[in-house]
């Protein structure tokens, strides 16, 4: 049933188009640089500048022009405006006593030299101290994969398509052969879904997938009263409707679609949703919307059992009100999905900003999900704390699901869009994509990471995405051509990544 119509907020200020979220000021302090262990011959500089802190979110412009030595000891960083930070970065060739060697893989990408029990699907499981994914066939496994493995739809990306693989079906394969050759075994959000499993079906070396479900988007969509954001939906106040009864019906129809990838080896797992505004402030927005909304109702009634009104909330009141919220959401999200598919992973709904940064929701996160997905942002290096601190709380592994850093010398793209870092070259965005898998995996959470993305925005192409418009994000370009000093400093770290992961168990 339609509820009461409800006028979306205007969009939020923008400065030169580029959307980051930041940390909340009611969260512990973060910093980027800490992966520990930096070597004075390993370091490499690097600079940022932020602007424009409040609660739960900002936007502002960065732009990092970097200049590269020879030797490669040293970036020297320029930021766009304010003061400069210089930002540590680690490589491969830079690790003391870590020498190259040779793990032979299974078909899916794991490693055969260490197998635990297989159920036919992927899982995860915590295996002395450190969380791997595990392949259907048992074998240890690490998800490393792109997002939005697609051939694009501008009009040049349709062109370079037919000269260099004649259709779809020959890009879906020559794609999956090139991303193997690479390092990669997987395809993360937004991907090409029936083209990836129509080349598994046929294919030695499948492409383990995943999937969107945008149940709670999907919703709002019907429902009304969502608006765009550049990067996710927005809704009302902050306020998801997981409170309505018309919420949990819609999930548990669409949720019988899912019975149709139940034996579907090659699935990784599911995505409900993407960054949804599950934040402290939630009490606030949930009690300033329209009264006969089941979202205030249901707000209103949980105020009024612990005697709090809008004048009175504290900040603990926040935080047990968020739990509350997500525990609604990932209930009834959880036993629909495993209600109809209970051999696939629940990874979540792609936290972002100071979502990271809660404490409560992880341990609410962690009751549902097989992995807690993030789409982490802002940080030139993994935070050694919190990397720490969300197995802590959740209980659970995680996977990063979104970064990148954009370079200066890719042509035609202003690179004003979404919320990566810029740096000056292709083989400085090799460097960023080095140091920070690295400190994913000395970090024994993690059990695998999407960059953003295959393909580069395209500034032809009319009603992109806010956030996907004119940035180098791609591992190819628009012509369908890979960016290879980037890609050879990727295939260098991912055709390591197991051997790394002991070398780091073993320090």
């Amino acid at each position: 049933m339609m509820k009461t119509k409800l006028t979306p907020p205007p969009a939020p200020p923008r400065w030169g188009g580029v959307r980051l979220t930041i940390l909340a000021s009611d969260s512990p302090p973060h910093r980027g640089g800490a992966g520990g262990g930096v070597l004075a011959a390993a370091l490499i500089l690097l600079t940022l500048s932020t602007q424009a802190q409040t609660r739960d979110s900002a936007e502002y412009t960065l732009r990092v022009a970097a200049k590269k030595t020879i030797n490669n000891s040293t970036i020297d960083g320029k930021a766009g405006f304010s003061e400069y930070k210089n930002y540590p970065t680690r490589a491969v060739a830079t690790l003391q006593g870590f020498t190259p060697a040779t793990i032979k893989l299974s078909k899916y990408g794991g490693r055969l030299d260490k197998h635990t029990k297989a159920t036919g699907f992927f899982r995860v499981e915590k295996i002395n101290g450190r969380w791997w994914a595990v392949d259907p066939d048992g074998y240890y496994y690490l998800h490393n994969a792109p997002n939005a493995v697609s051939y694009g739809a501008s009009e040049r990306n349709k062109k370079a398509l037919k000269e260099k693989f004649g259709d779809v079906a020959g890009w879906m394969t020559g794609t999956r052969k090139f991303l193997f050759a690479n390092g990669f075994n997987g395809a993360g959000a937004w991907s090409v879904t029936k083209e990836i499993q129509a080349e598994n079906a046929k294919a030695d070396q499948p492409l383990a997938y995943t999937v969107n479900l945008d149940w709670m988007s999907g919703y709002g969509s019907k429902r009304g009263g969502t608006y765009v954001q550049p990067g996710h939906k927005g809704y009302p106040n902050d306020a998801i409707f997981a409170f309505d009864p018309g919420f949990e019906d819609f999930v548990n129809e669409r949720a019988k679609e899912l019975a149709q990838n139940k034996k579907d080896k090659n699935l990784f797992g599911y995505f409900s949703d993407n960054e949804m505004p599950l934040l402290r402030k939630n009490l606030d927005g949930y009690l300033k919307l329209p009264v006969t909304e089941p979202g205030y109702v249901a707000a209103k009634k949980w105020a009024d059992e612990r005697s709090i009104t809008l004048e009175t909330i504290t900040d603990q009141n926040r935080q047990d009100f968020l739990a509350f919220t997500a525990e609604r959401y990932f209930s009834i999200v959880a036993k629909a999905m495993k209600k109809y598919d209970p051999n696939h992973m629940y990874l979540g709904c792609r936290f972002h900003g100071a979502q990271r940064y809660y404490p409560e929701l992880m341990r609410v996160a962690g009751k549902y999900l097989d992995a807690v997905s993030i789409n982490y942002y802002n940080n030139w290096t993994p935070e050694k704390t919190w990397v720490r601190d969300w197995e802590v709380f959740a209980g659970k592994p995680f996977i990063v699901t979104e970064w990148y850093v954009k370079g200066e010398d890719a042509p035609g793209l202003a690179n004003t869009a979404g919320a990566g870092w810029v740096v000056k070259t292709q083989a400085d965005r090799g460097l960023f994509y080095q140091n920070f898998t690295l400190g994913l995996l000395e970090s024994k959470n993690c059990v695998g990471w999407h960059w953003f993305k295959y393909l580069d925005n395209d500034p032809t192409l009319v009603g992109a995405e806010p956030s996907n418009t004119n940035a180098n994000k791609g591992i190819v370009n628009n012509n369908l051509d890979p960016y290879q000093p980037m890609l050879d400093k990727m295939r260098e770290l991912n055709l390591q990544v197991y051997h790394l992961a002991d070398f780091f168990d073993q320090r």
